[in-house]
């Protein structure tokens, strides 16, 4: 905090805003789903849960005038009871480039946490997710976060960072991905990873000599295909026109010969008499 010599400052009413952000609970829990409680949850866990408390009023009665989150940082400005606003941060580690390839891998694994993402759900295995690489979702200590304001006030946080923090968590309720963003990789840049890793592999060519692509074999795909010629029999075939009654043996029906009155037929075919 700032302009603070050892006493704590004494504060008036704070100056209402026309249009500010607000939070839609208006009493009891901030948080409706189990990522946005975990976030809550993480925070009071630090010992911030009184100070926090302090800031829900000033979430709710509209005094935080705007609230944008970047990578690793979210910015509030918040009206006090000066004139000019106090600008709160919030800060968290980023995951490193190395990390969200592991995590990109390791999501892209599993179909079902991309489309329960794109759905608006966190899924609930997603902390077991990143602990089976070593990781954290939310922040694990203090150590992971940084918090400042410009006010006066000499508690972390103060009420201006507290409204901030239960804004954010209300945010993470309406877009899940946002808690994404804050540790590194934002919506669209995640889904396109996740793209291009579950993309199907390109098919291999046919073992025995490959197969041409269409575009490469237009000039040929009309043409009848070569066949090959017919090997010559290792035995000479007769030429008269009943050689082949003769291959076939004896046949007959109800004691008559089939051969013998296919011959006359054979003969007329082949031009014999």
């Amino acid at each position: 905090m700032s302009d603070w010599h050892g006493e704590r400052p004494t504060y008036g009413r704070p100056i209402r805003v026309e249009g500010g952000l607000t939070l839609r609970s208006k009493r009891g829990e901030v948080a409706r789903t189990w990522w946005s409680r975990r976030f809550v949850e993480v925070l009071e866990s630090f010992g911030m849960g009184g100070r926090l408390a302090r800031g829900r009023t000033y979430a709710r009665t509209g005094q935080v005038m705007s609230l944008s989150l970047s990578t690793s940082v979210v910015v509030a400005l918040v009206m006090g009871s000066r004139p000019e606003p106090y600008r709160a941060r919030i800060g968290v580690r980023k995951f490193s480039d190395e990390d969200w390839v592991r995590i990109e891998r390791a999501l892209a694994d599993r179909a079902v946490f991309a489309a329960k993402l794109l759905a608006g759900e966190m899924p609930a295995e997603i902390e077991e997710l990143f602990a089976g690489l070593g990781l954290t979702l939310f922040p694990a200590s203090p150590r992971e976060m940084s918090m400042d304001c410009t006010c006066p006030d000499w508690e972390v946080p103060c009420k201006h960072l507290a409204a901030a923090c239960y804004l954010l968590a209300e945010s993470f309720d309406a877009d899940p991905f946002e808690i994404l963003a804050w540790r590194g990789r934002g919506r669209e840049d995640l889904l396109e990873r996740l793209r291009e890793l579950r993309a199907p592999m390109p098919a291999e060519e046919a073992v025995s000599g490959g197969v041409r692509p269409l575009a490469e074999s237009l000039d040929v795909f009309w043409q009848r295909p070569a066949v090959e010629a017919v090997p010559e029999p290792d035995e000479p075939v007769a030429h008269h026109p009943g050689a082949i009654l003769d291959r076939l043996g004896p046949l007959s029906v109800r004691g008559r010969s089939v051969t013998d009155e296919l011959r006359p037929l054979y003969r007329r075919f082949g031009g014999g008499r």
